[in-house]
């Protein structure tokens, strides 16, 4: 990283550039990159997706990256040394791929568990949103790399999310939402982003928020830069708190400000303040120097910022792939161990049974502008084998037939008709239809086509072997004239005006249009898609295929078969594409269709059956007292297999612990709405969301917040609290365990607080620490909880700052929301009323 520039060298840097110069610089040069000033001697900026991996500046399958576990997962390690280690290799990531700013952490909460993009946020919870998001903020920064805390604010559901109004009250707004970023800022957070979203009638990019508390109360000095193409007026962006108007050339600013500011309509120091930011920013990323060396735990990642592989090589990605598989593990919640069936001894098996679509096609991430293209993978069905190598014979059955939703080409299946390596030809075609360039791609889905001067037409070829006879659905996905053509035929053809102002539905994940036609099994057959350019609808264009329907009962028959023979039935369940992704919320908490049915079908027919869910949010699991054990593995990364393997066969813990509470019926959940009416979503429910509400309510869950299970028991046996706490003080909680099991274990320690609540209702537990101990069996272990000065700290809507009410509180610790066997009362001290304004989650 550069170093920090001060007031006075910033004002030199501002003397230097001109009123024009100043306005381009607020703009993006492009999707990616800000614009260099040669005038200051400033290279351009590049920012990039990124927080399960990070993707760089090309959308291209052949640019690989290393991905981690979803956001969800990491949170649900309760582990910031964990999530501190992962911010450092993506650090790496990002400097190998020259990316100055990388586009995470996101810190929305879990409010509704139908929200769409839930892989990619932390938890329910505040206090564990911002903790999380701060550990791996650092870690990424200590990389340097500038961290990005995103959404700012109360974006957190995907339906209409360009244009909704959250309603919120203050109260909630503070303790809750803006809570997350609050930490973030504490943690030294180098640009903040705005979304898309309004806030009680003010669109973020130009709301107030951006100045308090954002900048004014909490002291951010970074620039705040716009969710893409977030930034959609002129006046009332500019005269904001919002700094960088990303993506470019074109916006709003690029079209107007500099007259605006010419005219008077934007003063001059607003425009110098942004600059301001954007130059600290440029400094600290050093933007006027070649890469430094950066030091990650005591080794040098210069060779990775100046874009080599880094560091030793070979052995780099050896300790990088084997963090991945440690966060797997790490972040796999055991929800259900009945009878302690895992962890399974390999000693002892002969047969195991692996079944399930997702124990082959496993999700390892969810769907967006999020999503990075693996360099290698390992699906559960490869992990089992490779750990029961010369032990026991390992079978699978899908249980499901092949799904008839079309997936992009790979491959596996087709080859480039005019090189013939497996893959696609992807050309870029003139008006009249002549070829301007050509490549061989390895996808059929081409987000990101070259960028070729006077192109008109892109055109995706392929020649595609199906596996079986039958009537195949194929796909076009594009905006604009698209046609398809199955050897030589059209078969498809029409102009699709664009539909949504949403970016990720224009330029990432547009629909498919979809035609019947039948073909033969392991004949080769040419298939072309060709896609007209024009302005505003985007470059993306996709081939995709789906099989004939298979035989639903024949499989399911099969795989019960396959379960009874066995030892040890392993069944994958979970999400598909369609069910989690950016762009969209869910329509329902239940498992893709015939996945419950072959869960309970399985179950019957094996009584030692572990079900493992391959999911980025909650579901609904009306099998679960069936199932003996029950494993969340999340959207777990590329080292997938290899992790789960570990947790199943005891090399490794499952150290994982619930972020967000789960139902048992999608109909429980107390806070479910995410569809706004009239424009307008209300946050009517205020500051009880996730296992807050359920307390409220007095509700039970099917799985609480915090809860998870290890491969050892613990007594929670005393805690001992200080007898008066000063209102605004930190003060600590010691908790004694013991390992009351046969083995080795950790244990998360969780503190609530409950006090009385500012609307007169019965005090209800909020998390105001953590922690983690490890012990042998049959050891002691003392854990300590140290507590922020500020949590038992309320925000006045009367006198609008925290306040500390005088009076007793009571502390419960345990190992969940809904189990908390120890508790203890302690007295604010009336010394003080107001907290300091440190955040309490720094």
């Amino acid at each position: 990283m550069g170093a920090e520039l001060t007031g006075a060298e910033i004002g030199r840097l501002l003397e230097k550039l001109d009123i024009r110069q100043k306005v381009r610089l607020l703009t993006g040069a492009d999707t990616w990159r800000t614009y260099a000033e040669p005038a200051a001697g400033l290279r351009a900026l590049t920012f990039s997706d990124g927080p399960a991996g990070v993707r760089g500046t090309a959308w291209d399958e052949r640019d690989t990256a290393l991905v981690l576990p979803s956001p969800t997962a990491l949170a649900a390690s309760w582990d910031e040394e964990l999530v501190h280690e992962a911010g450092g290799l993506l650090a790496a990531e990002a400097r190998r791929k020259g990316v100055d700013v990388l586009l995470a952490p996101t810190l929305n909460l879990h409010r509704s568990p139908l929200g769409g993009r839930h892989f990619e946020c932390f938890s329910e919870d505040p206090l564990l949103t911002g903790r999380t998001g701060a550990a791996l903020i650092r870690g990424i920064q200590a990389g340097g790399v500038a961290a990005t805390a995103k959404h700012f604010v109360a974006n957190d559901a995907e339906t209409d999310r360009l244009t909704v109004d959250v309603r919120v009250d203050e109260r909630t707004l503070r303790e809750v939402y803006l809570a997350p970023f609050e930490a973030a800022v504490g943690a030294g957070v180098r640009v903040v982003m705005s979304a898309y979203n309004r806030v009680n009638g003010r669109t973020m990019s130009a709301g107030p928020l951006l100045e308090r508390p954002l900048k004014d109360e909490w002291g951010f000095e970074g620039p705040v830069v716009s969710d893409w193409g977030a930034v959609r007026s002129l006046l009332d962006t500019a005269r904001s708190g919002q700094d960088l108007a990303m993506p470019g050339p074109a916006s709003p600013w690029a079209d107007g400000l500099c007259a605006a500011v010419e005219a008077g309509a934007v003063p001059v120091e607003v425009i110098d303040e942004k600059v301001r930011r954007l130059l600290r920013l440029a400094a600290w990323a050093g933007a006027w120097e070649d890469p430094p060396e950066v030091a990650i735990g005591g080794t040098s990642w210069a060779a990775a910022a100046k874009g080599t592989d880094g560091p030793s090589g070979s052995d780099a990605r050896q300790r990088e792939r084997g963090l991945l598989r440690r966060a797997v593990a790490a972040g796999t919640v055991l929800l259900r161990n009945e009878g302690s069936l895992l962890p399974l001894d390999p000693a002892r098996l002969r047969s195991v049974a692996v079944i399930g679509p997702h124990a082959t096609d496993v999700r390892i991430q969810g769907g967006g502008s999020a999503e990075v293209f693996p360099a290698s993978l390992v699906t559960p069905l490869e992990g089992i084998t490779a750990a029961l190598a010369g032990t026991a014979r390992v079978v699978h059955a899908p249980g499901l037939p092949s799904s008839t939703l079309p997936r992009p080409l790979d491959r596996a299946d087709t080859r480039d008709p005019r090189g013939g390596e497996p893959g696609v030809l992807v050309r870029l075609l003139d008006a009249a239809g002549a070829e301007l360039h050509a490549e061989h791609r390895l996808s059929g889905r081409i987000v990101e086509p070259a960028e070729v001067p006077g192109a008109h037409t892109v055109e995706i070829r392929a020649l595609f072997r199906p596996d079986r006879d039958g009537t195949w659905t194929l796909a076009v996905a594009g905006w604009g004239p698209l046609s398809l053509s199955v050897a030589g035929r059209t078969v498809l053809t029409g102009t699709f005006p664009v539909d949504s102002d949403d970016p990720t539905r224009v330029h990432v994940d547009p629909p498919y249009r979809r035609v019947r036609a039948p073909l033969t099994g392991g004949r080769e057959v040419e298939l072309v898609v060709r896609r007209g350019l024009g302005a505003g609808t985007g470059v993306a264009t996709v081939l995709a295929a789906a099989p004939p329907p298979g035989d639903a009962v024949a499989e399911h028959e099969r795989a019960v078969a396959v379960a009874r023979d066995a030892e040890v039935a392993v069944v994958v369940v979970g999400a598909t594409r369609e069910s989690e992704s950016e762009g969209r919320d869910r329509d329902t908490l239940a498992l893709p269709e015939g996945q419950d049915a072959l869960v309970r079908a399985v179950a019957g027919a094996n009584p030692r059956t572990v079900v493992v869910l391959n999911t980025g949010g909650p579901v609904t699991l009306p099998w679960r007292h069936e199932a003996r054990a029950l494993l969340l593995a999340w959207f777990p990364g590329q080292e997938a297999g290899a992790g789960l393997a570990d947790v199943l066969f005891g090399r490794a813990e499952p150290g994982g612990r619930l972020p967000t509470t789960w139902a048992a019926a999608e109909d429980d959940a107390p806070v479910l709405r995410t569809r706004p009416e009239g424009g307008v979503l209300p946050y009517a429910e205020g500051p009880f969301i996730g296992y807050r509400a359920w307390l409220r309510a007095g509700a039970v869950p099917a799985y609480w917040f915090g809860h998870g299970l290890g491969y050892t028991t613990w007594a929670y046996e005393s805690m001992e609290v200080p007898a008066e706490v000063g209102a605004g003080e930190p003060f600590e909680v010691r908790a004694v365990l013991r390992n009351t099991g046969a083995r080795r274990g950790r244990e998360v320690v969780q503190l609530y607080l409950a006090g009385p609540e500012p609307d007169g209702g019965p005090p209800v537990p909020r998390l105001v620490g953590h922690t983690a101990v490890t012990s042998d069996p049959g050891e002691r272990a003392v854990a300590v909880v140290r507590v922020d000065g500020r949590a038992a700290a309320r925000w006045s809507t009367r006198e609008h700052r925290w306040v500390t009410e005088p009076g007793e509180v009571t502390l419960l610790c345990g190992r969940s929301a809904g189990d908390l066997p120890l508790r203890a009362v302690t007295a604010l001290s009336p010394a003080a009323r107001e907290t300091p304004p440190e955040s309490a989650l720094h």
